[in-house]
């Protein structure tokens, strides 16, 4: 896919498209994917195939939890709140878009959509959802649930660390900035320090000081509290201004 990125760069290709090869992805919905790119009103598209009723009972059941679990987690690691089934693997993207990303940044495993995603998000790059039903065969595949348990959540919380450090410390300082400086700490003081304390008096039998339970208690609460403010910014701040313009020699 990197190399095909590079060659789709190199031809000046207005739009790239990833169309995996196994069958599932449904090249009647091509036109769905490319008329937003074209329109100059998303930067990069992808397939959402949970928008389909009908092809979502086709879905295996143990496929359809998975998507709905690893998706949530997907959101919250790369800041796209907005869309679903982020591991989708039919995209298009434009030109302009794909020019800045750091392409040797992309993941070069199952992880790539993904990837993806984290990387679209630095650069303030719009993503919308395109419904499209997937088709499942006979197909067997190679993705294992054991590599996705051991595999993806490492990958998660380095990508959201990095999104953190990058979208709310370096690239910018806001409100979300101070309610993490600020909950982060008071949450992990609090859990530590009644722990601790808890501890201290269970082994001793005897109750604890009123003050040495509302301390931990009340940074506990302020820790929550300031973080779900942050969390309640960050939903507000998915990229909804496409950086990209229309395409008005494109019918």
């Amino acid at each position: 896919m990197i190399s095909g990125f590079r060659k789709a760069l190199e031809t000046q290709a207005d739009i790239c498209i990833k169309m995996d090869g196994d069958g599932q992805m449904d090249s009647s919905y091509l036109k769905n994917l490319l008329e937003p790119l074209i329109q100059g009103i998303a930067d990069y598209t992808k397939g959402n195939r949970f928008r389909d009723f009908n092809a979502l009972r086709k879905m295996p059941y143990l496929r359809r939890f998975g998507n709905l679990v690893l998706s949530f987690l997907i959101k919250a690691a790369t800041g796209y709140w907005n869309i679903f089934d982020p591991t989708n693997g039919f995209i298009a993207i434009r030109r302009e878009i794909l020019s800045q990303l750091e392409l040797e940044q992309i993941d070069k495993t199952y992880y790539f959509e993904t990837s993806m995603l984290a990387n679209l998000y630095l650069i303030n790059a719009k993503v919308i959802d395109v419904p499209v039903p997937a088709r499942y065969g006979e197909e067997v595949s190679n993705l294992k649930i054991s590599k996705i348990i051991f595999e993806f959540p490492p990958k998660l919380l380095r990508t959201l660390i990095r999104r953190i450090i990058l979208k709310y410390f370096l690239f910018d300082f806001s409100m979300a900035s101070v309610y993490l400086m600020t909950g982060l700490p008071l949450l992990c003081f609090g859990l530590v320090f009644g722990i601790l304390k808890w501890i201290k008096y269970a082994s001793l039998a005897i109750p604890a000081p009123t003050g040495t339970v509302i301390l931990p208690t009340m940074c506990i609460l302020l820790g929550i509290q300031f973080i779900l403010s942050s969390l309640q910014i960050d939903l507000n701040s998915v990229p909804n201004q496409p950086l990209s313009k229309p395409l008005p020699d494109i019918k």
